[in-house]
């Protein structure tokens, strides 16, 4: 759940600090108060895009903090990305006057991408404008894989298109009209990068042969450096110094024997130093100064350098890209041969997909009934008595693989007695459409798995005892979950478990919002203004306790 929400600088907001507690959490407030604000706050800390625009006017960056109790399978994935151990977990955005933006988590630098992850397994954002995009056949199809428990089938046919669609590309790219030209041109590219030894290690010894040749002279000059300091005629050498200090121990050891590993060791140092002497004697005698021979090796360098940066590859992937080539050019030369094992292949990635497509099929299915009836029923709760719904799932005949299948979902819809349900688009008037909507989202909702849903005036276009029924299915809602509900409706407002005023006020010409939680007394002077408008009576105040008391008795 979301406990803690601080927002500075962000919009119209100056400094917010906001407690929330679990259940239903309803926020009200007058028409252009910024109540959005804290939805649109919440979904930019959780990855939503940035914008320049969002930061307060006159001010150098805009800040968002929220501190979450992770679920146990966030709390799982934020332990693999080593971005924290421990329940509570701080999140924070910072957006600056000129558009760029820094995310982290638990006080480490994300990506927006790496909060967009973790936002999914916390947060479900229901908005006003939902059923716009429920209207689009691959939305309801997604909506259908959401709810499905089993989540390996898409995946496997998303894993297969991807073959599929690889197997296709490379056989594309083996046909044409251009083969030969092809052909031709990558002939010519990869004798030119035959006549060097491009391999890693031929590469990597090349480089190490250049730095030895060009630091040479500076490798002697060292070398005998320290040949002189281990080993030389006068008696000042270490090896010399090493051997003194051995026999004069030597001469003593026999009164104590602690000195006997003493002289152990010193013994291994002489040997040790002299198989140095040795080594670094023979790397002198054969050390190669030869200018010709550094010349050579720069050139061969430069060319590949050149040719690296022709084919726009790093000079370190040249062997790589030498292979590709080699295995472009073979492939397009034995055409035949390739062409057959790929359509094979093709054919066997397209049955796999096919079949894995039919389950999916079977299984979005299964789970468009059981929501079916969900809907409908949820449909008549809202005042829509006669109306209905079906949920189409048609597999599209000879279509080509997609990554989500073969399937046209679509949601079908009647409000009146006998007639035949049709497209929601066409069938649903703007009031019928924000109902069924709402239907929708309540119960996708009911099944969600994360732990914070967020409706944000999604009961538009609703009122009287529908808007009392949305109430109650918030307030369910609210009993196994953290819900936040933005509304203009009293009576879906004293449904609330916790009650949130927003209010805008103007101090020396600057506009200002804020929130804060609502008392008993409060939140029922907050409902009489949502019922009465302008002026407040005695009987709306009484009507407005009347309705808190309701739902006291509810829960009691």
């Amino acid at each position: 759940m979301l406990i803690y929400l601080q927002i500075e600088n962000f919009a119209i907001v100056e400094r917010l600090k906001l407690y929330l507690e679990n259940g239903l959490t309803i926020i009200t407030g007058e028409t252009g108060a910024g109540k959005s604000i804290l939805i649109d706050a919440l979904s930019l800390v959780l990855g939503e895009r940035a914008d320049s625009q969002l930061v307060r006017q006159g001010c150098e960056m805009a800040q968002v903090d929220a501190i979450f109790n992770l679920p146990e399978n966030a709390l799982l994935w934020l332990q693999e990305k080593n971005l924290g151990q421990e329940q509570e977990c701080l999140v924070r955005r910072i957006i600056s006057y000129n558009g760029r933006s820094r995310g982290y988590i638990n006080d480490q630098l994300v990506s927006a991408q790496t909060l967009r992850q973790l936002g999914e397994y916390l947060i479900d954002i229901h908005g006003q404008h939902a059923h716009q995009s429920l209207l689009k056949s691959e939305k309801q199809c997604q909506l259908l894989d959401d709810l499905s428990e089993n989540k390996t089938i898409l995946k496997q046919v998303k894993n297969i298109y991807q073959r599929w669609k690889t197997l296709k590309t490379s056989l594309d790219n083996l046909g044409g009209e251009d083969r030969e030209a092809k052909i031709a041109f990558l002939r010519y590219q990869v004798e030119e990068l035959q006549e060097f030894e491009l391999t890693p290690v031929a590469l990597t010894n090349l480089e190490a042969e250049h730095r030895r040749l060009a630091n040479a002279q500076e490798l002697l000059e060292n070398s005998q450096q320290v040949l002189n300091l281990l080993d030389n005629e006068e008696n000042k050498s270490i090896l010399s110094s090493l051997n003194h200090a051995n026999s004069i121990l030597a001469t003593v050891q026999q009164h104590d024997t602690q000195l006997n590993p003493i002289t152990t060791l010193l013994d291994n140092a002489v040997i040790q130093t002299q198989e140095a002497v040795g080594e670094l004697r023979h790397y002198v005698n054969h050390l190669d100064i030869d200018a010709n021979r550094l010349h050579e090796v720069q050139q061969e360098i430069t060319t590949l350098q050149d040719i690296a940066r022709k084919h726009r590859v790093r000079f370190a992937d040249l062997p790589a890209y030498f292979e590709q080539l080699s295995q472009q050019l073979n492939e397009l030369t034995n055409y035949e041969v390739n062409a057959n094992q790929l359509k094979i292949e093709l054919d066997q990635a397209l049955q796999q997909y096919q079949q894995a497509a039919v389950i999916l099929h079977q299984q979005r299915t299964e789970i468009a009934e059981q929501l079916t009836h969900k809907i409908i029923k949820e449909m008549h709760r809202l005042g829509m008595p006669n109306g209905n719904l079906v949920i189409s799932v048609q597999v599209v005949k000879d279509s080509l693989p997609t990554p989500v299948g073969t399937d046209m979902v679509q949601f079908l819809v009647s409000t009146n007695p006998g007639h035949e349900p049709k497209l929601l688009q066409k069938v649903a008037s703007g009031g019928e459409l924000s109902r069924i909507s709402l239907a929708i989202q309540v119960i996708t909702a009911e099944y969600s798995g994360v732990p914070i849903l967020v409706f944000d005036e999604v009961d538009v276009g609703i009122g009287g005892r529908v808007a009392e029924i949305v109430g109650q299915s918030l307030n369910h809602l609210g009993q196994s979950r953290q819900v936040l509900c933005i509304t203009h409706l009293p009576q879906v407002a004293c449904k609330g478990h916790h009650h949130l005023q927003v209010s805008k006020t103007f101090r020396q010409q600057t506009t200002h919002t804020q929130i804060k939680p609502l008392n008993h007394a409060e939140r029922i002077e907050e409902i009489a203004r949502m019922l009465g408008g302008v002026e407040i009576t005695p009987q709306t105040l009484a009507h407005a306790e009347e309705m808190l008391q309701q739902l006291n008795k509810a829960n009691s």
